[in-house]
């Protein structure tokens, strides 16, 4: 299965991972809660943003922070710098950490599996210290306004890569449900103010799509407002996304490879990752899984339909 979290601009989103009193229960990868974004608002420096995104797009996560300490420098105020920040920090860790391989995610029970790894304490408290940054300062400005677009944004974005931190690299699953929802909540809001920020609806998107994989009775215990558990709807988001988002555009792309491998529908991943390998050609992790997809619809079966 194609790996999520590298791609992830600030995310993705982006895991719920759950072992309930009820069994082993799991829930996929949920990558995009951590990325909900849209448009640039005001009169912010745009081109340093879109840098960063195209520097994570290409896995170079030391090119993306210098873009990110330049946004942050000349917009000291604005939430969406922090957010970006802290999504960085926690993908070059689980980069480090090997959490961002394929293999990682084609198997469920390791998402749950509570093996020990060794973060690394001063990249935490970098990463806490940016998700705290950029709370406070959306916070403010909800305050005043809660309907300012870039403020849900940013929290969105910095609820959802605590999620993703507390999942994948602390193992706290259940305890990452609520960053979960938060990010979800925020990603609804967003879009009943701006039913045109399109780059939200991966978030609401991929909610579905992962709740509507789940079994009945895991959907019972596991709630999200706004959300009914629907595929069909989930992948027609994503595909929305995936046409027209802006800084999401290609991460949506990646998590529909994902949803096509897991419904068998391989040779649309295939065509999805020799789109993006090409868009994007220092991304050594997406050449290997397309020539692993490759493979498989040359195998042919009921894989290669």
């Amino acid at each position: 299965m194609l790996n999520l979290h590298r791609f992830a601009s600030v995310r993705g989103n982006f895991l719920i991972a759950c072992s309930a009193k009820f069994g082993r229960l799991c829930l996929l990868p949920l990558a995009a809660c951590l990325a909900c974004l849209a448009e640039p608002v005001g009169e912010r420096p745009t081109g340093e943003i879109d840098q960063a995104f195209a520097r994570l797009y290409n896995t170079d996560f030391r090119g993306a922070h210098a873009h990110l300490d330049r946004y942050v420098s000349s917009q000291p105020s604005d939430p969406l710098g922090y957010a970006m920040r802290a999504s960085a920090f926690s993908f070059s860790e689980m980069d480090r950490l090997g959490i961002l391989e394929s293999e990682f995610f084609g198997d469920d029970k390791r998402i749950i599996a509570k093996k020990q790894l060794k973060p690394d304490p001063v990249v935490r408290e970098q990463f806490l210290r940016a998700i705290e940054d950029a709370r406070a300062r959306a916070t403010t400005i909800l305050t005043a306004n809660p309907v300012d677009q870039n403020a849900l944004f940013a929290m969105a974005v910095a609820q959802g890569v605590l999620m993703d931190y507390t999942a994948l690299v602390e193992k706290r699953q259940l305890s990452s449900l609520s960053s979960a929802r938060n990010a979800s909540n925020y990603a609804q809001q967003l879009l009943k103010i701006n039913p045109q920020f399109i780059d939200a609806y991966l978030t609401t998107g991929l909610t579905e799509y992962l709740l509507g994989s789940l079994p009945f009775y895991v959907r019972w215990f596991v709630h999200f407002d706004g959300v009914n558990g629907s595929k069909t709807q989930g992948i027609e988001n994503l595909q929305l996304v995936a046409r027209s988002g802006h800084y999401l555009r290609p991460f949506a792309k990646i998590l529909l490879a994902i949803v096509y491998m897991r419904e068998k529908q391989p040779r649309e991943t295939q065509k999805l990752l020799a789109g993006l390998t090409a868009e994007y050609p220092e991304n050594a992790l997406l050449r290997r899984e397309l020539i692993k997809v490759s493979e498989e619809v040359g195998r042919g079966g009921t894989h290669g339909k």
